[in-house]
C-alpha cells in the first residue's frame, strides 16, 4: 500500500481545483444572493429554481449538461475553441463542474446573512445618501462576511468531494484531471488497489473534517457576535 506520484497530484489538483472554483464562484454568488435578497424584478422566483437546480440534478446530468454546452460541437464550446480555449478534459473542465454543483450552497449561506440584515442600518444608509453600490460596499458586504466564509468554507468542502459531474466533463486522466475522488473510485474498482484506495479515502475525510471544523467556527464566531 504505497502513495504514487499521481495520487499525490490528485490531491494537490483537488484543492487547486477548490481553491480555484471557490475563489471565481465568491463574486458571482455574492451578487446571485443580493439579487435574491433586494432585487426587485419579474422572474426573480425563476431564478432562483434555476441557482438552486443543482442541488437536486444528479452530478452526472450536470456534468452531460456542461458537456452539452462547452464541448467541441456545444455552443460555448465553439466560441472558445475560435479563442483557442480548451475547456473539455482538462482541469479548468473540474472547476466549471465543482462552480456548477457548489453554487447553491455558497448562494443560501451567503443570502442567510444578507436576510439577517438589519433594515434599519439600510434605512439609515440611504438617508445619509448612500446609493445602492455605496450601501453594498460599506453596510451588506461588511456585515454579510460571516455568511460568505461559511459558504466559502462549504463550497470548498464539496468541491473536494465532486465526482459525477467532474468525470463526465474532464475526465480522469493521472497526473492531468485526476481529482482525489476520481483515484479513489479508480483504485476502488481494481483488483489489488483497495489498500491504496482505503489509505486515500482516510486522507479525503482528514481534509473534509478539516474544512468542516472552519466552517463551524465561523458560524459559532457569528453567533456569538
Amino acid at each position: 500500500m504505497t502513495i504514487a506520484p499521481t495520487d499525490i497530484q490528485a490531491m494537490q489538483l483537488s484543492v487547486k481545483v477548490g481553491a480555484v472554483a471557490t475563489l471565481a464562484a465568491l463574486p458571482l454568488g455574492f451578487y446571485a444572493a443580493w439579487l435574491l435578497v433586494f432585487g426587485r424584478f419579474r422572474g426573480k422566483l425563476l431564478l432562483e429554481l434555476l441557482f438552486n437546480l443543482p442541488l437536486i440534478l444528479p452530478p452526472v446530468v450536470v456534468g452531460y449538461l456542461l458537456l452539452l454546452l462547452v464541448g467541441v460541437e456545444g455552443p460555448l464550446g465553439r466560441l472558445l475553441g475560435m479563442a483557442g480555449i480548451r475547456i473539455i478534459f482538462t482541469w479548468k473542465a473540474a472547476v466549471l463542474a465543482s462552480l456548477v454543483v457548489g453554487f447553491p450552497l455558497l448562494v443560501r449561506s451567503i443570502r442567510l446573512a444578507m436576510e439577517g440584515i438589519d433594515p434599519q442600518l439600510l434605512q439609515a444608509g440611504r438617508s445619509l445618501g448612500a446609493g445602492p453600490l455605496d450601501l453594498t460596499l460599506t453596510v451588506i458586504l461588511p456585515l454579510s462576511r460571516r455568511g460568505i466564509l461559511a459558504g466559502s468554507s462549504l463550497f470548498f468542502a464539496r468541491s473536494l468531494g465532486e465526482f459525477g459531474a467532474t468525470i463526465i466533463v474532464a475526465g480522469s486522466i493521472p497526473g492531468v484531471t485526476q481529482t482525489l475522488p476520481l483515484a479513489i473510485y479508480d483504485y476502488a474498482s481494481s483488483p489489488d488497489g483497495e489498500g491504496t484506495a482505503l489509505l486515500l479515502c482516510l486522507v479525503s475525510v482528514v481534509l473534509s473534517v478539516a474544512v468542516l471544523l472552519l466552517h463551524e467556527t465561523v458560524l459559532q464566531r457569528g453567533k456569538a457576535a
